[in-house]
Order: structure tokens, then sequence, then C-alpha cells
């Protein structure tokens, strides 16, 4: 079972919330949160394994909630969940460290498919903020476009790859015979290099630069 919290000030999508978790035997839901601050004590006594977490509340929004429980010792997966569709929002979210960037309105089936994929180590978003989060990264300049530009080894290139494919580092680990921790290592050095902060952006990025 994969222990759950829910942070969001509106009790009638908590309650939505609740009813959709109970549809998959493995997920546990153990506590319900109305603000960022209740939230973050919440998630610091009950130490839940993925945290389902609102980005327009008041007094302490989302982003500064994530950020918040990122700075924790906690060892939670983070996955947003909002009605808002603006790049701004997308780009501050998943560069803060969110796991997940999901819009409210998507279909319950797909909800919990992309809650498992996080829980299974990889990074999702709504499927029409991909070319958002594109356009976001095409504007800022300094990020190279091409594997060469930006001095990728062959390793870290199959890795970059292998994460644009939705794998998680210990499946990429196991494709390429080598130890998670050294996966992990790889990453960081892709991520420098494309002067990207997230494996989505990573995804992004590969999809929008490399052509087989």
């Amino acid at each position: 079972m994969t222990t759950v919290i829910t942070i969001d000030d509106h009790p009638l999508f908590r309650k939505g919330l609740a009813q959709l978790l109970e549809m998959d035997k493995q997920l546990e839901l153990i506590g319900e949160a109305a603000s960022g601050r209740e939230g973050i004590k919440l998630a610091e006594k009950l130490r839940p394994e993925l945290i389902l977490l609102d980005l327009n509340m008041a007094e302490m929004d989302g982003i500064e909630t994530l950020r918040h429980l990122k700075k924790s010792e906690l060892d939670a997966h983070i996955v947003m969940m909002t009605v808002s569709d603006h790049e701004e929002d997308l780009v501050a979210a998943i560069r803060s460290g969110a796991d997940g960037y999901l819009l409210k309105d998507m279909e319950p089936e797909d909800t919990l498919l992309s809650i498992n994929k996080v829980i299974n180590g990889e990074m999702v978003i709504s499927n029409r903020l991909t070319s958002l989060l594109a356009h976001a990264l095409k504007a800022e300049n300094t990020i190279p476009d091409s594997a060469s530009q930006a001095g990728l080894t062959e390793r870290e290139l199959e890795i970059v790859k292998q994460i644009a494919q939705g794998h998680s580092n210990k499946i990429i680990a196991r494709q390429l015979n080598i130890v998670e921790s050294t996966v992990k290592v790889h990453v960081k050095h892709a991520l420098k290099k494309l002067k990207l902060k997230s494996r989505v952006e990573i995804a992004v990025w590969a999809t929008n630069n490399l052509h087989d």
C-alpha cells in the first residue's frame, strides 16, 4: 500500500479525491489538509509516501507549500493537482521539485494512471501541457538545442533518451546494466549540461531536440 495525504482548500474536491483513491486498492488515504500550513504539519506527522497538492490556495499557495515540503526531510512524491494551465505555474511547480502536474479536469482513470506512474518513479504532466513546457524551454536561449552542443557523453545521451521514454532510474539501471547510483550521477550531469532543473524538462527537451 502507498500512503497518501491530500492538501486542498476545497472540501468537495478533497471528497472527490478520496473517492477516487478508494478505487485503487494499492493507495491508502491517511490524511487530509485544508491549507498549506496544515498540510506541512500533517505531512511531517504522518510521513506519507505520496502528497497530492493543490496549487491555488489562500495564505500559503501550492508552490510555497511545495518548496517547504521539499526542504524538509520527507521522502514523498509530490503531485500538483490544479485547474491552472498557465505556463508560469507549470514551470514554477516543476522547477520547485514537483513530481507531477495534473489538471483537475482529467478523466478519473487517467488521473489514477498518472499517480501510479509517479509512485513507480516517473514524472508526469497532463498531456496538453507538454507544449507549454516546451515553449518555456525554447524561450530560454541559453539552453542547448542539440546533444553535441550540450556536450553530452554517449552514456548521458542514452540516459536522456530513457528518461524521455518515462523510465525511472531503477529501470534505466536495469536496461543499461549499471547500478542506480551511477544513473543518478549521469542524470545530475545531464541536467547541468542542458541547463535544466527536472526530469520532466529533460523529457520535453529530448522530444523536441533528439531525432533518430
